[in-house]
């Protein structure tokens, strides 16, 4: 249904994560100044040669975890051999082949998925040293000499990983379908959301958390339009997430929502809005996706002629980071506005994708900047002298400036602010860059 999924397995220390940096072409870290968003980024898209593929990096062993090193290399292996479409096996020259290498490259064998030897930490150029023939004693073919960190041997060992990887298989359903990723933490009822829409069962529905495994897709045609639903396992804290079935169930979760176009954060009623659902919203939000929270169970809910008004309320202050962002009470269970929710659906996926012709958007430039004077600083104002729209999905707009400084946070959200009064983009995050057309060094 995705792109292809390359796993990078190994025991620690064998620089799996330096690899996984390499590859990718940059240095993630561990947390991201986005408001809402602390997570451990786990896999990243990757390209080479014109083609795209998805590597995840399994990581080491789990601090929590009491299990021997053995058994958890063993469950760390089978997950890369169930989950991914090529595996690489790092492992160490300085260490040389140990029980672990051999343990994990029996499994790998059995399987019958590509398996490319990595042999990390060839540092100098050149002939491989003695030492590196060792390595195809683990019956895995020739391996290939990379140093991660100087990044010799990457091209080769990336080449290998092109020629065993299967097509993208992503479906197109075409342009006027609306892929739709319901996301939230685990056991609040995004898998009876689907059965719902779809009219049957097409998802296991279970109180046990954890159910669903794997992102499934659904698709359902109705007087709003064509959908496509993608349910998702539930994302949980990391404190949580002790087992790693459950660290694919998370990534296949975030890749679910890379291919949506809508995603609907579901909330329990019952239980309010947490601060895990604040990192699966930021997530989304991030990621630039209309968005529509879908508070569910509202029918567990003792209420009376102001208690939704006074959610949605506590709510709006909840996603004050994404003030944009709708609210469709329903439930699953009884059915209750499920048309409702489709309906935000359609109009946030619409308002995703507006474009706004240039004349009218300088035209709410000319009469936001009249309104509210741009700010200024040690004489020097600041001027913006146009604006244009780059692309959509987010809607995204370039405005260029004589000093990009001086474009402030605060006026950038007025500007956004005005934006959205005139031309909607309900549902919908708003890029905004700033460019500098010349430095205006004269004072005015």
């Amino acid at each position: 249904m995705a792109m292809p999924l390359v796993a990078v397995v190994g025991r620690p220390n064998v620089g799996k994560s330096t690899l996984f940096n390499k590859l990718i072409g940059q240095r993630l870290s561990i947390v991201e100044d986005t408001p809402g968003v602390t997570r451990d980024r786990i896999y990243s898209k990757c390209e080479w040669l014109g083609h795209e593929f998805m590597l995840v990096d399994t990581g080491g062993i789990e601090p929590d975890s009491q299990d021997v090193i053995l058994s958890q290399m063993r469950r760390q292996a089978e997950l890369a051999i169930e989950k991914a479409d090529v595996i690489i096996l790092v492992t160490d020259l300085k260490c040389g082949v140990t029980a672990t290498d051999e343990d994990v490259a029996a499994m790998l064998r059995k399987s019958g998925k590509p398996v490319i030897l990595c042999v990390n930490k060839c540092d100098n150029v050149g002939e491989p040293p003695a030492d590196f023939y060792e390595f195809y004693n683990l019956g895995l073919g020739e391996p290939i000499a990379v140093s991660s960190v100087h990044g010799h041997g990457t091209g080769d060992l990336l080449d290998e990983v092109l020629k065993e990887l299967p097509e993208n298989t992503e479906e197109d359903y075409g342009e006027d379908v609306v892929k739709v990723a319901v996301i939230g933490k685990p056991n609040v009822g995004k898998s009876s959301i689907i059965n719902r829409l779809c009219g049957e069962d097409r998802v296991i529905v279970s109180d046990i958390a954890g159910t669903t495994r794997d992102a499934t897709d659904s698709y359902v045609e109705t007087e709003q339009g064509k959908f496509v639903f993608i349910d998702t396992a539930g994302i949980r804290k990391k404190s949580k997430v002790l087992e790693n079935i459950e660290r694919y169930s998370v990534l296949r979760s975030y890749m679910a929502v890379d291919r949506a176009d809508v995603a609907v954060i579901v909330i329990d009623a019952s239980v309010g809005f947490t601060e895990q659902d604040s990192k699966v919203a930021g997530y989304a939000h991030e990621k630039g996706k209309a968005c529509v929270v879908a508070v569910n169970k509202w029918d567990a809910i003792e209420k009376d002629t102001h208690t939704m008004d006074e959610f949605k309320k506590k709510l709006e202050v909840d996603f004050s980071f994404m003030s944009y962002v709708p609210f469709v009470f329903i439930s699953a269970k009884n059915g209750t506005r499920m048309d409702k929710l489709l309906e935000k659906i359609n109009y946030t996926a619409q308002q995703n994708a507006v474009r706004i012709p240039t004349g009218r958007l300088n035209d709410v430039l000319a009469y936001a900047t009249a309104r509210v004077q741009p700010p200024s600083d040690k004489g020097r104002r600041l001027k913006i002298y146009y604006m244009t729209q780059a692309s959509t999905k987010p809607p995204t707009f370039v405005a260029f400036v004589n000093r990009a400084e001086l474009f402030h946070f605060s006026y950038r959200r007025y500007i956004e602010n005005q934006i959205r009064e005139t031309f909607g983009l309900d549902g919908t995050p708003i890029v905004m860059m700033v460019r500098e057309r010349d430095r205006d060094d004269v004072k005015s």
